[in-house]
C-alpha cells in the first residue's frame, strides 16, 4: 500500500460496503459461470456436422447461494459517506451487481436475454449501421499465419508484467496457462489466462499484451490502491471503456489489423443475432460469408453471442471505442482513463474526487505511453473515423 494511499482516510462506512461490493463481484464470477466448459468439443462437432448443428452447451454447476449473495447485497445500507459522489457510485454498483447474480441465475432459461440487456444495453441502430458500415468498407485483408504458440505469447507476458513490477513494487499480476483448449487469450481478475493450445500470429503478440496488461492488468492495479477499492474490479459499466480502451492500445502499439475491427464489427452483428434468437449455425453463417471472417474466428464469435442463452456483452467492444475515440475527438486526456476501471460517464465524479484529495491519479501507465510513434497513433486517433482505425501491417 502506497504512503499516499495510507493519507487518505475514508469513513468507516464507505470502507465497509466498498469492501462488500469488491467481495461479492469477485464471488459472483459471471463471465465463469456463462462460459462453456466444453468449447473444444463444441467446435468438432460444430465442424463435423458441416457447421449446421452445435452440440450443447455445458457449464460449471450454479452456486447454491446465489438467493443468500443477493440477500447480503440488497441489505447493504448507504449512509454517513465522506461524499455524496461516494455514495452515488456505490449504489450504482450495488445496482450493476444485483443484474450479475440475475444473468448467473437465468442461464440458459426464458429471460437471460432480457436481463443481458439490462445489463449491458440493446444493440442500437445507429452502432449496427457502424458495423455494417465496417463490413462494407473496411478491406478483406488475410490475417499473417499464426506462427507464435501458448508458449511464445505466456514468455513475452511475463517480460511484460516483470517490466511493470520494476515500475511498481506493488504490482501483483502473473500470467497463466490454462489446461482448457479453446479458451483463448484473457485477463482474470489482472492476471493474463492463456490457453494451452493459443496460437497467433507473431507481430500481434505485443498488441494485444497491451490490451490484455496494458488496459485491463493496469487499471485493475490502479484501482487496487485507491482508497475506494471498487475501482479495481470495476465501478458499474465499467465493460465498455475498458473494452475500447484495450482495443485502441492495440492501435496505438502499431498492429490493429483490418481483420480485427471486423470481428469487433461482426461481434455487435452477432450480438443483435442473439437478441432475435438466431441458433448459433446462423449466425456462424452471416458471419462467414458476409463478414467474411475465417471459420476459426466465426464460431468463436458465435459461440460468444450464444454464451447463457444470448449474451450481448460483445456489443460494447465497439461501442467502447468509438466512444473514446469520441472523447479524444474533444480534447479528451488520455492518462487519467487508467485511474482504475469505471465508465466514461462516471470520469467527471472522479476528476472531483481526485481534486479534493479523496481519490489518486494513476499510480501506472501503459508502457507504450514512453513510445513517440504510439504517442503520434494517438494524436492520429483523436482525428480518425472508425473505418479508419486499422492497419494493414505491422508498424513496427
Amino acid at each position: 500500500m502506497s504512503e499516499a494511499q495510507d493519507a487518505i482516510e475514508l469513513h468507516p462506512q464507505t470502507l465497509r460496503i466498498d469492501e462488500h461490493l469488491e467481495k461479492l463481484e469477485d464471488e459472483i464470477d459471471w463471465l465463469g459461470r456463462l462460459t462453456p466448459t466444453n468449447i473444444d468439443a463444441i467446435w468438432t462437432g460444430f465442424k463435423d456436422s458441416g457447421f449446421k448443428k452445435a452440440p450443447a452447451f455445458e457449464y460449471e454447476a450454479l452456486p447454491d447461494d446465489l438467493t443468500d449473495m443477493r440477500r447480503e447485497l440488497l441489505s447493504l445500507h448507504f449512509h454517513d459517506f465522506d461524499s455524496p459522489m461516494f455514495e452515488a457510485l456505490l449504489i450504482e454498483k450495488q445496482r450493476e451487481l444485483d443484474r450479475q447474480i440475475e444473468l448467473v441465475r437465468f442461464r440458459d432459461r426464458p429471460g437471460f436475454v432480457l436481463t443481458s440487456l439490462d445489463l449491458f444495453g440493446n444493440v442500437s441502430e445507429s452502432l449496427l449501421a457502424a458495423a455494417r458500415t465496417i463490413r462494407d468498407e473496411v478491406p478483406v485483408i488475410d490475417a499473417g499465419p499464426r506462427d507464435a504458440d501458448a508458449d511464445a505469447v505466456i514468455a513475452c507476458g511475463e517480460e511484460e508484467m516483470a517490466a511493470y513490477r520494476e515500475r511498481s513494487s506493488d504490482f501483483r499480476q502473473k500470467v497463466v496457462k490454462n489446461p482448457n483448449r479453446g479458451t483463448q487469450l484473457v485477463t482474470i481478475q489482472g492476471n493474463l489466462h492463456v490457453a494451452c493450445d493459443y496460437e497467433i500470429e507473431r507481430a500481434r503478440i505485443i498488441p494485444l499484451l497491451a490490451h490484455e496488461i496494458g488496459t485491463h492488468s493496469v487499471t485493475r492495479h490502479n484501482g487496487r490502491l485507491q482508497p475506494l477499492r471498487v475501482l479495481e474490479c470495476g465501478l458499474a459499466d465499467y465493460d465498455r471503456m475498458q473494452e475500447g480502451l484495450a482495443v485502441l492500445a492495440e492501435y496505438l502499439c502499431g498492429y490493429l489489423p483490418a481483420s480485427r475491427l471486423r470481428v469487433l464489427a461482426a461481434r455487435v452483428e452477432a450480438a443483435h443475432m442473439a437478441v432475435l434468437d438466431c441458433e448459433m449455425p446462423e449466425i456462424f453463417a452471416t458471419l462467414y460469408e458476409d463478414y467474411k471472417l475465417d471459420e476459426h474466428s466465426a464460431f468463436h464469435t458465435a459461440l460468444r453471442a450464444k454464451r447463457g442463452g444470448g449474451l450481448t456483452k460483445d456489443a460494447v467492444y465497439l461501442r467502447g471505442i468509438m466512444e473514446i475515440m469520441d472523447y479524444l475527438a474533444n480534447g479528451g486526456d488520455f492518462e487519467i482513463l487508467f485511474v482504475g476501471k469505471f465508465a466514461l460517464k462516471q470520469l467527471h465524479t472522479l476528476e472531483r474526487l481526485i481534486d479534493e484529495g479523496l481519490l489518486l491519479k494513476p499510480d501506472l501507465l501503459p508502457r507504450y505511453l514512453d513510445d513517440l510513434d504510439a504517442m503520434k497513433r494517438l494524436d492520429r486517433v483523436r482525428t480518425l473515423d472508425i473505418t479508419q482505425l486499422y492497419q494493414e501491417s505491422s508498424e513496427s
